[in-house]
């Protein structure tokens, strides 16, 4: 395989491609298994701790989510320092190595230990290919960009629990890390021949203050997210996590505001466009990936589906977000962000609110319906406010620019799996068959509820925040 870039053009394999989609397809393709990971294993973890003789299963999800939390704020810098390819290489190698190390781990605290490295390559891998990504699309384009990161954002989270399902079914949980090596393999070879390098001048000198107090207060923070459903707000592992966590955070955004090189810009925040696109998308993200984690324990716990089955009811969802995110990428100039933004979480909150019915026996094909709506609403939504929150970015503050971004997105879809999970065990047991079956449907409802109230929030401050004339640039204005 040999590349020949001309301008904007690559010549591979005797065919020339536009420089931009070799990137947009690199991308997806390390974000989509990057994105899979967290939810392909959740399936695996009563075959895990049996496996490994273990009852800490749930620190194969928390630790990774943790090293993703602590690793992706040095993405920005890191990337403009020694280049976004060299950084998206290395990213990816740890990915790799990680996930072939994790397939051979023969105890619990191997398996945990491999978990949080390959954590630390998923977490740096989105930002920097982000940041790689927007820099090759002009600000015209972006909306194309928008559609092409759908893809890998939402399909990813609704194949994972039935590929989970099938290996573990199948052929043993091992390939569930296993199957990632041989694409990342493949997606290396690619960036290789392809990407260009990329440096910013500006990168400055690594904060190290910054980087401490933000990687050390998200991990704990996250960690106090996850453990309190768990062990209980008021436990000392819970209370001494989360005050910490919180202090250090607190004190990373005094002291960021006051360093000419932050490890996160804060700053960017003062761009009206990219501050409005983060407040709606992270309401947003909170719903919607609450809602992903309550509907799951309702097929599962409630009503007695496997993992594979409950996989194949939401899945239609990302049908429908694919469907309609081409859709809005085309109609996006005539209407404007701001109407397809609203419009599109407003119809979700409504089709959620339908939710609120199901009850023992209800028909699982109107289940899937609904998440086929519900899809279809959200991709009204998500291809323009990606466009919106990077229009107004200039290409030197993509990487940081994209590290925050995705921090912030992250944090919010921690603190919305939290508040469902504690709204569930208010009301019944997290694991297995409920206790009370009547007072776990009030449980389920009353998420349900709580994920719609979020995105009729979300709806509203699109129409009150999100504003056309901040995304001029992807309009062609």
């Amino acid at each position: 395989m040999t590349a020949v870039i001309e301008r904007d053009e690559v010549s591979l394999l005797g065919r020339k491609f536009e420089y931009k989609w070799l990137v947009a397809a690199i991308y997806v393709g390390a974000v989509f298994l990057d994105i899979l990971d967290i939810t392909i294993v959740n399936v695996a973890l009563p075959q895990l701790g049996k496996q490994l003789n273990s009852d800490a299963v749930e620190w194969v999800v928390v630790g990774y989510t943790l090293a993703l939390a602590a690793s992706i704020p040095l993405a920005g810098w890191w990337s403009d320092k020694i280049g976004t390819k060299k950084a998206f290489l290395v990213s990816l190698a740890l990915f790799s190595i990680g996930s072939l190390a994790c397939g051979f781990a023969n105890s619990m605290g191997m398996l945990i230990a491999f978990r949080v490295f390959q954590g630390v390559g998923g977490g740096m891998l989105t930002p920097v290919g982000l940041s790689m990504l927007y820099r090759a699309f002009p600000p015209v384009e972006r909306v194309r960009v928008a559609v092409v990161i759908t893809v890998p954002t939402l399909l990813a989270p609704a194949l994972g629990p039935i590929l989970g399902g099938l290996f573990v079914t199948h052929v043993g949980w091992r390939w569930i890390f296993w199957v990632n090596f041989p694409i990342c393999a493949l997606v290396f070879v690619a960036a290789v021949v392809i990407l260009r390098e990329h440096r910013e001048p500006t990168a400055g000198r690594f904060d190290l203050p910054g980087f401490v107090l933000s990687g050390g207060g998200l991990a704990l923070s996250l960690f106090a997210l996850s453990e309190g459903p768990r062990a209980g707000w008021t436990s000392s592992s819970t209370l001494i996590a989360g005050s910490i966590g919180l202090a250090m955070l607190v004190g990373f955004v005094f002291t960021e505001l006051r360093v000419e090189q932050p490890m996160l810009d804060l700053r960017l925040l003062k761009n009206r466009g990219f501050r409005s696109a983060n407040i709606v998308m992270n309401v947003a993200m909170a719903s919607f990936f609450g809602l992903l984690f309550v509907l799951p324990l309702y097929l599962q716990n409630y009503r007695g589906l496997s993992a594979q089955a409950s996989g194949l009811t939401t899945f239609p969802q990302a049908l429908g977000v694919m469907i309609t995110s081409q859709i809005a990428g085309r109609i996006y100039r005539r209407v404007g962000p701001r109407k397809l933004i609203t419009l599109g979480f407003g119809a979700a909150a409504v089709v959620i609110l339908s939710f609120v019915t199901i009850g023992p026996h209800t028909s699982f094909w109107e289940i899937r319906g609904l998440m086929f709506a519900r899809g279809l609403a959200m991709g009204l939504a998500f291809t323009p406010i990606q466009a919106v929150a990077y229009s107004s970015i200039a290409p030197a503050a993509m990487g940081r620019a994209s590290s925050l971004f995705s921090t912030l997105r992250q944090v919010s879809i921690s603190v919305g799996v939290a508040v469902m999970s504690t709204m569930l065990a208010a009301f019944t047991n997290l694991v297995g068959k409920p206790v009370n079956p009547e007072r776990a449907l009030h449980g389920y409802r009353v998420a349900i509820l709580v994920s719609t109230v979020l995105l009729v929030v979300a709806s509203s401050c699109a129409w009150w925040m999100i504003k056309d004339e901040d995304a001029a640039a992807t309009l062609g204005k």
